[in-house]
C-alpha cells in the first residue's frame, strides 16, 4: 500500500482542490479522506506543497504506430502527466487493411502517424489489439475504430459509393474492432475517401458501434466556411444512428469566420443538447493545427488526378491546375490557402533529404528561398515525398479557442501527432501542461478544479471509462502528484521538441510507470 499524506487533492470531479490523504492499494485506491488516516503498514508520501490529480486522459491522440514501435513512446507521454491515450481518431488508423490497400493507407497516414516498419499489416481492429497486448506499455491505451481506414479497405481512395457488398464488408469491420473492445468509432469526414461518404453510410456504421456501447467521435467536413452544417451533420449522425457523438478538435478557421463563426456552431450543439441529444466536443489550447500537406488540395484537383494527386502533381497540367484552382472558394471545402494565405501555412514534416531546408518555414518564405510560387513549391514537395509532408496552420483566433475550451462539455485533448520531421507542434509535447499554466495560472480562464475535470473526468465519461478519470475509492490509481506552481510545458512553434517539466510522481495503476504499469484498456 501507498499513504499519501499532506497532499492537496483535485480529484477530477470539477470540486474545488481540499487538503487530505490518499491510500493505494495494489492498482485501486482504497481511501480518499479529508481527515488524516493515521498510521498505516504502508509505503509514505509527504505531499507538502502538492496537488495530487487523476492521472490526464487524452482521449484523441495520433500515437497507434508509435505505440507499437517507438522504444521510447511513454517518455513525452508521462513528462505532461498522460497516463491514458486514445489511438484511431480523424478516421486515420494502420488498420484494417488488405494486401490491395495497405501500402496506399500506410502512406496516407504517414505524415500523422509516423511511418510503418516494413512487413507491418494488421488485416482487422482485432489484430492490431493483439499486437498492442503482446507487449508492455509504461501507461494506458485505448483504441478507437477508424471509419476512414474501414472505407478504405473495402472500397479504395476513390469516389465510389457503398453497395450492399462493400457494405456487409464495412459492418464485419465495425463488429469486430467493437467486439475486440474499441470505444467506439472515428472519422474523418474531411478526409479521402470519406469525403465522398454519406451521412447515411456513416449512420450506418455508427449505429453498429451503438449495439456495443460505443460512441462517435468525427473530424467534422468543414471547419471554416461550413462549420455550423458540418457539426449538423454529424447531430444528424449521431440521431440517425442514436448514439453519442463527439466534434472532435471543435474550432473555426478561415480569417473572415473568427468570432462569429464559433458561436453559431455553439448555438447549434447547444440547442442539441438542450433537446437531450448526447453531443459532445473536444479541443487543443493552440490557434493552430496540423495536418497532411494534401489536404491542401482543392477536390477539384483530386477529382482531375484520377486517384493519384502525387503523381498529377508532378505533371504540368497538375501544376497548372493547382495554380488556378488553389486561390478558388468550394461549397463544403476548406481552402485554407484562400482563407488563412499561404504566410500562415508553415511546413512541419518532411521525408525527402532535398526539403529539409524548409522545415520550419512557412510558405511564401520558403518559395521565395526557392525561387519559385507557393504552388509550384506545394507540387514539389507533394510530388518528391508521394504526400508524406506535414503543416501547421495558423488558422484560429486565440479568443474562439478560449471561448470552446471554457464550454463545460469540452474536453481537452492534444491531437498530436507522430508523423516525425523536426518541427512538430508543439502540443505534441506540451498541450496538458500548457493548459493549466495558461488557463489557471496566468489567465484565471478556468479554476483549478475546472481545468482538471476537463483532462481527467470529462473525456473518462465520453470515452465510457466508469473507473477512471478521478480520486474517489475503487477507482484505479492513475495520479499525478506535483507543485501547480512549476509543472509547466516548454515546447515552443519555434523549438518544439522539448520536454514538459515539474512532476514530482506518476502512478499508472498504482505503480511506477517504469514497470510497465499500463493496461489496454476496453469498453466496459
Amino acid at each position: 500500500m501507498i499513504h499519501i499524506k499532506n497532499v492537496t487533492i483535485c480529484d477530477g470531479t470539477g470540486r474545488e482542490p481540499f487538503p487530505g490523504e490518499l491510500l493505494l492499494s495494489g492498482e485501486r485506491i482504497e481511501a480518499v479522506s479529508e481527515t488524516p488516516l493515521g498510521d498505516l503498514d504502508a509505503e509514505t508520501i509527504d505531499g507538502a506543497g502538492m496537488a495530487a490529480t487523476p492521472g490526464f486522459i487524452d482521449a484523441h491522440r495520433h500515437c497507434d504506430l508509435a505505440a507499437l514501435f517507438d522504444p521510447h513512446f511513454g517518455e513525452l507521454e508521462l513528462a505532461q502527466g498522460l497516463t491514458t491515450v486514445v489511438m484511431g481518431n480523424c478516421g486515420l488508423a494502420p488498420t484494417p487493411s488488405t494486401p490491395e490497400t495497405r501500402q496506399a493507407l500506410y502512406d496516407f497516414i504517414e505524415p500523422c502517424l509516423g511511418k510503418a516498419p516494413a512487413g507491418s499489416a494488421f488485416p482487422k481492429v482485432s489484430d492490431f489489439l493483439r499486437a498492442l497486448e503482446s507487449r508492455p506499455h509504461p501507461l494506458n491505451l485505448g483504441v478507437l475504430g477508424a471509419t476512414g481506414a474501414i472505407t478504405t479497405a473495402c472500397k479504395g481512395y476513390g469516389d465510389v459509393p457503398f453497395t450492399a457488398d462493400t457494405r456487409r464488408q464495412a459492418e464485419a469491420y465495425v463488429r469486430d474492432a467493437m467486439e475486440a473492445g474499441a470505444l467506439g468509432l472515428s472519422c474523418g469526414i474531411m478526409y479521402t475517401p470519406e469525403c465522398y461518404s454519406t451521412t447515411e453510410d456513416f449512420a450506418f456504421l455508427a449505429k453498429i458501434a451503438g449495439e456495443y456501447g460505443g460512441y462517435l467521435t468525427s473530424h467534422i467536413r468543414g471547419e471554416g466556411n461550413s462549420l455550423t452544417q458540418s457539426v449538423e451533420e454529424v447531430l444528424e449522425i449521431g440521431r440517425q444512428a442514436g448514439v453519442g457523438v463527439n466534434i472532435s478538435h471543435f474550432k473555426v478557421t478561415g480569417l473572415k469566420n473568427h468570432g462569429w463563426g464559433i458561436e453559431q456552431a455553439i448555438a447549434a450543439l447547444e440547442a442539441a443538447r438542450a433537446q437531450g441529444q448526447d453531443a459532445t466536443a473536444d479541443a487543443y489550447p493552440y490557434p493552430a493545427g496540423s495536418t497532411t500537406i494534401l489536404s491542401l488540395v482543392p477536390p477539384t484537383v483530386v477529382a482531375a488526378a484520377g486517384g493519384d494527386v502525387c503523381a498529377f502533381l508532378a505533371t504540368r497540367p497538375g501544376r497548372e491546375l493547382l495554380e488556378t484552382e488553389i486561390t478558388k472558394e468550394f461549397d463544403g471545402w476548406d481552402n485554407m490557402v484562400s482563407s488563412i494565405g499561404w504566410e500562415r501555412i508553415s511546413i512541419s514534416s518532411v521525408t525527402a533529404e532535398e526539403d529539409r531546408p524548409f522545415a520550419g518555414l512557412d510558405f511564401t518564405t520558403a518559395a521565395e528561398a526557392a525561387g519559385v510560387s507557393q504552388a509550384e513549391l506545394l507540387c514539389g514537395l507533394v510530388a518528391r515525398s508521394q504526400g508524406k509532408v506535414g503543416v501547421i496552420l495558423m488558422s484560429m483566433a486565440q479568443a474562439d479557442v478560449d471561448r470552446v475550451l471554457t464550454l463545460p462539455w469540452v474536453s481537452l485533448i492534444s491531437d498530436a501527432l507522430y508523423g516525425g520531421g523536426d518541427m512538430p507542434h508543439p502540443r505534441l509535447y506540451g498541450a496538458f501542461p500548457k493548459f493549466l499554466r495558461e488557463y489557471v495560472r496566468e489567465r484565471s480562464l478556468l479554476t483549478f478544479g475546472q481545468a482538471v475535470r476537463k483532462m481527467t473526468s470529462l473525456p473518462a465519461k465520453r470515452l465510457g471509462l466508469k473507473d477512471r478519470g478521478a480520486l474517489l475509492p475503487g477507482y484505479y490509481a492513475d495520479l499525478l502528484l506535483f507543485d501547480p506552481a512549476k509543472f509547466t510545458d516548454r515546447a515552443t512553434f519555434q523549438n518544439p521538441k522539448q520536454l514538459a517539466s515539474g512532476l514530482s510522481r506518476v502512478f499508472v495503476n498504482g505503480t511506477d510507470p517504469r514497470h510497465h504499469s499500463g493496461k489496454l484498456i476496453k469498453r466496459n
